[in-house]
């Protein structure tokens, strides 16, 4: 059987990796004990319990070698959330764990490959524990005094009008939007200032390189 827009069945299932994952997921923390006894070197936060969709993630790190030595989490999400970082929390912290500058270059595409797949829609998912590891690193570099090796997080409005920014362009992309027109349709970005669409086509293109490899 086909969907309406004529891909297979296989595309609306889970590989047998991710379940793994999601029913047994790694380095989660499953009490509030758990939680306050963890000594952490850096937390990360993002996402809101409101919409459903939050993750917080813990790691310890080894100073001489400057590596994650340790990486926990906890989730409000659904089961690709749970797999996705459960799968990231096991590349930072295998082989001895993962050297800092390398795990800053992780990419969803590079936890999506260790899970053999998410379906298109769940992608998004996948980003949840990328961008919290990247929140406790950062607060990590605050917490041991290397603020010249934060790296900013901060949304840029591309659309003046609308006040739209880079972070809902990429939000629409990791929904599924891979034209322009289709982003327009979930953001409604250009409709009134016409002239962000050359930097927010610009913006499209790098975000599916960035999480497709497009």
């Amino acid at each position: 059987m086909e969907d309406v827009k004529g891909q297979t069945d296989q595309k609306w299932f889970y590989t047998d990796t991710v379940k793994d994952h999601f029913f047994k997921p790694r380095n989660i923390l499953k009490t509030q004990e758990e939680v306050d006894n963890y000594k952490e070197d850096g937390v990360g936060i993002v996402g809101s319990p409101a919409c459903g969709d939050m993750m917080k993630i813990w790691i310890k790190v080894d100073k001489k070698e400057d590596k994650i030595s340790d990486c926990k989490f906890q989730t409000f999400g659904c089961a690709s959330a749970i797999a996705s970082t459960s799968m990231l929390t096991v590349i930072v912290t295998e082989n001895g764990g993962m050297k800092i500058e390398d795990a800053l270059k992780l990419r969803p595409q590079d936890i999506m490959n260790r899970l053999e797949g998410l379906p298109p829609r769940k992608v998004h998912c996948s980003v949840l524990g990328d961008k919290a590891l990247r929140s406790a690193i950062n607060n990590y570099f605050k917490n041991s005094d290397q603020q010249n090796r934060i790296i900013p997080e901060g949304a840029k409005v591309v659309d003046k009008i609308l006040k739209i920014t880079d972070k809902d362009i990429e939000e629409a992309v990791l929904e599924g939007a891979s034209t322009f027109e289709a982003v327009q349709k979930k953001t409604k970005i250009g409709i009134h200032d016409k002239s962000c669409i050359p930097e927010v086509k610009k913006l499209i293109e790098f975000y599916k390189k960035k999480y497709f490899g497009e």
